[in-house]
């Protein structure tokens, strides 16, 4: 016997409310970055300070990447059983559980366990984060599916702005590492408050439909392209949040130069990844664009290690525009390959689990190849390979198809 067709959920029930899940959602992209900034703005005083074993840094700032792919394929059984609104809530809650955690003091024992423990708390909570966004604005934005996608990647790239730009001044206003790190959870828990409302609002809508039957996205073509272009988008993504200001001081540059060329990349980044969804929504198909964003960022990297260092601010700025781009539209891919928002959650928890899952191996690789020749130049011909890779199943995740679903 057929499974019958899910009734879709209710939409907000007024303008009114759909503008605050819309401000609710681009505040919840806003919080999703900075536990990775944070930490590796103040790394060396906190290295120093706690005497932080070399295996643990690379634990720490290598943990929270990789619990994106663990837990990412576990967002679509919780939002189906507790809906996604009560699952947000719950990400949030202990994302900021998690921030405070990493700055609390623990008498008799190091610092470790606690980074530790704080530093799992928020990669499972992000990456619940991570995979929940994207189907609530296919769900409720299906009539602004550019601009909503484009103001929540751009509040992601935003997030990792605010955690670089602004923990070191935190830590020098108070003195304290821990203070420094903690203070990234008040804004997180300003959203656990904001988002009470919504969650109440959804569970007095009525009982969840049951989910619909229809293929698996595992066993779907089109997601797997989708999928793997999000692994090489991943690759290149968190390799600049961990590597590009070393690769600039490795050429020379005086740290102070390389901050504001790393900060000026990512708010270009912040462009990138504003217009990219909007665009994306209005062509045809996507093949073009995806392709050209994957050989800009790839480019814009291989530049930044091989290119002439007079040129610098043109190829660190290549790479934000393309890399920005590159994020927005990948996630943007998730509506568009998708009928329906119980799809889209589910494509959503494949893609960016296998995507983070296996994309985290691209700071390890770098600094594997950092450490075998002593330099960036391997690292060059590597993202070469991967943003040709990128370019490639984006053009393929780029036809105008649809992941398969009764």
């Amino acid at each position: 016997m057929p499974t019958p067709p899910a009734v879709p959920p209710p939409a907000p029930t007024s303008r009114r409310a759909l503008v605050y899940l819309g401000v609710c959602v681009v505040l919840v992209g806003l919080n999703l970055r900075t536990v990775f900034s944070s930490f590796s703005a103040i790394l060396p005083e906190i290295t120093a300070a706690a005497g932080l074993p070399g295996w643990s840094v690379t634990v720490l700032t290598t943990v929270p990447v990789t619990l994106l792919g663990v837990f990412a394929p576990l967002a679509p059984r919780l939002a189906h059983r507790f809906g996604p609104e009560n699952v947000l809530l719950g990400a949030m809650a202990l994302l900021t559980a998690g921030l405070l955690i990493r700055g609390l003091p623990l008498p008799g024992a190091g610092a470790v366990p606690l980074l530790l423990a704080g530093t799992i708390a928020c990669g499972a909570a992000i990456a619940l984060g991570n995979v929940l966004l994207p189907s609530i604005v296919k769900r409720d934005f299906a009539h602004r599916l550019g601009l909503m996608s484009g103001l929540y990647t751009t509040a992601i790239c935003a997030s990792a702005a605010l955690g670089a730009g602004l923990t070191y001044p935190a830590f020098q206003a108070s003195g304290s590492w821990r203070a420094a790190l903690a203070v990234w959870a008040a804004p997180a828990a300003l959203v656990v408050v904001l988002l009470v409302p919504v969650a109440l609002r959804r569970r007095a809508a009525g009982p969840r439909p049951p989910a619909p039957g229809g293929d698996s996205p595992w066993r779907s073509p089109v997601a797997w392209q989708i999928t793997l272009f999000m692994v090489f988008q991943a690759m290149m993504s968190f390799s600049v949040f961990a590597w590009l200001a070393p690769i600039l001081r490795d050429r020379g540059i005086d740290g102070a130069t390389a901050g504001l060329i790393v900060a000026v990349s990512i708010l270009l980044q912040m462009t990138g990844s504003l217009f990219a969804p909007v665009l994306a929504v209005r062509l045809a198909d996507q093949r073009v664009l995806n392709a050209v964003v994957a050989l800009m960022a790839g480019g814009g990297f291989v530049l930044s290690i091989f290119g002439p260092t007079e040129l610098i601010w043109v190829w660190t700025g290549l790479l934000g525009l393309g890399q920005g781009a590159l994020t927005a539209v990948a996630l943007t891919m998730i509506a568009l390959r998708t009928r329906s928002s119980h799809m889209a959650v589910r494509l959503s928890g494949m893609m960016q689990g296998v995507g983070y899952g296996l994309g985290s191996s691209g700071t390890l690789l770098v600094g594997q190849l950092l450490h075998w020749t002593g330099d960036f130049a391997a690292a060059g011909v590597m993202f070469a390979v991967v943003g040709t890779l990128a370019a490639v199943f984006g053009w393929q995740a780029g036809r105008d198809r649809f992941v398969r679903e009764r």
